[in-house]
């Protein structure tokens, strides 16, 4: 099962990079879910601008590997799609604000206690963040549920702290 995984994440990364791999950046992130249950995750990333639209506006385009451990069980993973948008304040490399709505298709249908019901999960990401060194710091509240495809529908949350490392 996680060589389907690694291949899958593969080619979430061919198609995060497609272009110019010199536009996607490596995101680390790692925090906790509403259940203190750890989480890491793994992401490719572009950035877009927008700028016909408004300077301040960018378009996040982030795909990765998110692995959730347990003390019950194996623990869970999931592949993510997350576009975002981004409002930067202050220039180019100022505070920014992001929000966003994308999918997550977990290997297993619980995590810890809570029964997802399906694999696929919408993914709503609300993160805050500055830039630090030669990347960005950002703090992100995310929540995963199936937004009542099928009952029960446990969804659940991940506080995470992330770094992006520009490649």
């Amino acid at each position: 099962m996680s060589r389907h995984i690694f291949r899958a994440a593969a080619l979430l990364a061919s198609l995060v990079l497609a272009g110019s791999p010199a536009a996607a950046d490596l995101v680390l992130s790692a925090g906790v879910t509403g259940e203190s249950t750890a989480a890491v995750k793994v992401e490719l990333d572009r950035q877009l601008p927008l700028e016909a639209v408004r300077e301040q506006l960018s378009l996040r385009l982030g795909g990765g590997l998110l692995l959730l451990s347990s003390e019950e069980v194996d623990g869970n993973a999931a592949l993510t799609l997350a576009p975002a948008l981004r409002w930067t304040f202050a220039g180019e490399r100022g505070l920014f604000l992001e929000g966003g709505i994308g999918a997550a298709l977990f290997l297993k249908t619980r995590v810890e206690a809570r029964n997802l019901s399906t694999a696929f999960q919408f993914e709503d990401r609300l993160a805050v963040g500055l830039p630090w060194a030669a990347g960005e710091l950002s703090l992100a509240l995310t929540h995963y549920s199936n937004a009542g495809i099928k009952r029960p529908n446990d969804g659940f949350e991940t506080l995470t702290l992330g770094y992006r490392f520009p490649l």
